[in-house]
């Protein structure tokens, strides 16, 4: 698998630029699509989502290059991690960072970059068992089990990069998210855009560019860009891309096995757990009004 080249993430870099000057909460980033966009963009959603939607399970190893241009050079990864991601439709998954590696300057004599572990210094390694969320933080030894209500049991996980990578909802991403299609650097793959509408999403992200692959509407790789980022002032995003895919190579009867196989019964003994209550998740359109309601008014005199 060809990783993206430096001259394409500079090419998806450049078409933020405008963007990122202005981008009020709350409101599309973007000039509205003209109708032929629109269609454009109708038709790859409809494909994209049905190429996903026909996988009940997944299993893929991942790898994840950070960049942060005040934690090592321009366009030098500040950390690199490789770990795995499973899943079955439609919530049950895994998320694990197995390697995580960290920028320790450039080798004297060949000028590459170097990388390190750090002493107690693990990615993030979180499981969906379809009832609880729960989160492994291997630095403290501490375990974090979230009950999901009712109505967020049976449907798609939406953490992190995941809702990109499988099982793809084009009504719940257009409802949770501006979307449109950019301008791609290669013939072969088709980029998308997504931009939370949601303040829940934004605390995560700024935005997410998914590059699909033309042929299979597969993701080839996935951008997702800091809360705060800003080309110039806060450059920062991560850098996903995926290998090994294994899809739908579970036979049915054969599904609790795989399950068993990556979601813990219970957290080793030691460690210490918290748990909590997830708050019932609202529909988009519900979250989006109540965030307008609570905004400040100008109040003239």
């Amino acid at each position: 698998m060809m990783r993206l080249t430096l001259v394409t993430l500079v090419v998806l870099l450049g078409s933020l630029t405008g963007s990122a000057q202005q981008d009020p909460a709350g409101q599309q980033p973007f000039p509205p699509l003209s109708p032929q966009a629109k269609l454009q963009l109708q038709q790859v959603l409809v494909k994209w989502e049905k190429q996903s939607q026909a996988m009940k399970t997944l299993e893929c190893r991942f790898m994840r290059w950070h960049y942060d241009n005040f934690a090592a050079p321009a366009n030098v990864p500040a950390s690199k991690a490789e770990g795995i991601i499973k899943y079955a439709t439609p919530d049950k998954g895994l998320f694990c960072a197995e390697e995580l590696v960290f920028f320790a300057g450039r080798d004297p004599q060949s000028q590459k970059p170097t990388y390190k572990a750090q002493n107690n210094q693990f990615g993030e390694y979180w499981v969906c068992n379809g009832t609880q969320l729960i989160e492994f933080n291997r630095s403290k030894q501490e375990c974090t089990i979230q009950e999901l209500p009712e109505n967020m049991r049976g449907k798609n996980i939406v953490n992190g990069p995941l809702p990109f990578v499988f099982n793809l909802d084009a009504k719940q991403i257009q409802e949770r998210y501006w979307v449109r299609q950019v301008a791609s650097p290669d013939p072969n793959i088709i980029v998308v855009e997504a931009w939370p509408k949601l303040q829940e999403l934004r605390a995560q992200y700024k935005l997410v560019q998914i590059a699909l692959e033309k042929a299979t509407y597969q993701p080839h790789a996935l951008l997702m860009y800091a809360p705060n980022f800003h080309p110039k002032n806060a450059p920062k995003w991560d850098h996903y891309e995926f290998k090994d895919i294994k899809r739908n190579a579970v036979a049915a009867g054969f599904q609790q096995k795989f399950l068993g196989n990556f979601i813990p019964s219970a957290p080793p003994k030691s460690w210490k757990i918290r748990r909590e209550q997830l708050a019932p998740q609202q529909a988009p359109q519900q979250q989006q009004q109540l965030e307008q309601a609570q905004k400040p008014t100008n109040i003239r005199g």
